[in-house]
């Protein structure tokens, strides 16, 4: 199940008044803290809010524990079917993206890892509630993406220009709670995926992530060398 909790600002913005009565799919979460629910062993557990840039509303999603993010511009108010829709859309898109990228693709067998991905997250729900650490790399997400759309002068055209945003940010490295060291995002979602869709057991999925960092040592070495060429 795809659990989406919503700060102030994004339960706001999936409400509706519908004669003169507030209409909200946001319910009151079990737990007041996202660890304090009895999860089961497939949910999902994102933060969402948003915020106006250039009059227009921008969807900020975190995935709690990769702290992977995807960002929504114009998004419609109340139109929760197709938030989810696009979200799924663009969180399929952009996996399979890094995996092609970082030469993955052979850990990825489409069809029975749809067929998991749409048993387990056809449903979802939403809730308002927070959480400190995720609302953390939010801000600075956010600021960041603020500083970018008035240098652009606009803000992402399409998916793909959107899902670029996503992945500058999901490359840069974090710290939470948990984890000894700084890690990527995009490394800790693709593998997370992996395990969860994909149906890798632990050695599989510990090969898929060795390769992802010597296909990214790679790209490094080669934008060196282009760097140095350019000299």
């Amino acid at each position: 199940m795809l659990i989406f909790n919503c700060t102030e600002a994004a339960s706001n913005f999936f409400s509706r008044v519908s004669k003169g009565k507030k209409v909200t799919p946001v319910e009151k979460p079990p737990s007041p803290v996202i660890e304090g629910d009895e999860l089961g062993e497939l949910d999902e557990q994102w933060l969402v809010h948003v915020i106006t840039v250039q009059r227009k509303h921008v969807l900020f999603v975190i995935h709690v524990q990769t702290r992977y993010c995807m960002i929504f511009a114009g998004a419609k108010k109340a139109d929760v079917e197709g938030f989810v829709q696009r979200f799924s859309e663009r969180w399929i898109n952009g996996l399979m993206r890094h995996a092609g990228q970082h030469d993955l693709l052979r850990w990825v067998d489409d069809e029975p890892m749809m067929e998991r991905f749409q048993e387990n997250c056809r449903e979802y729900i939403f809730y308002k509630r927070g959480h400190r650490g995720a609302q953390k790399h939010l801000n600075e997400i956010s600021w960041i993406f603020e500083d970018c759309a008035a240098e652009w002068g606009t803000l992402p055209s399409d998916e793909f220009s959107a899902g670029r945003f996503d992945g500058s940010m999901n490359d840069t490295p974090r710290s939470s709670k948990g984890h000894k060291d700084y890690y990527y995002p995009d490394e800790e979602m693709i593998v997370h995926w992996l395990r969860r869709y994909g149906g890798l057991d632990e050695s599989a999925a510990q090969a898929a992530r060795e390769r992802r960092m010597e296909v990214k040592r790679e790209m490094r070495a080669f934008e060196r060398q282009l760097a140095q060429d350019a000299q």
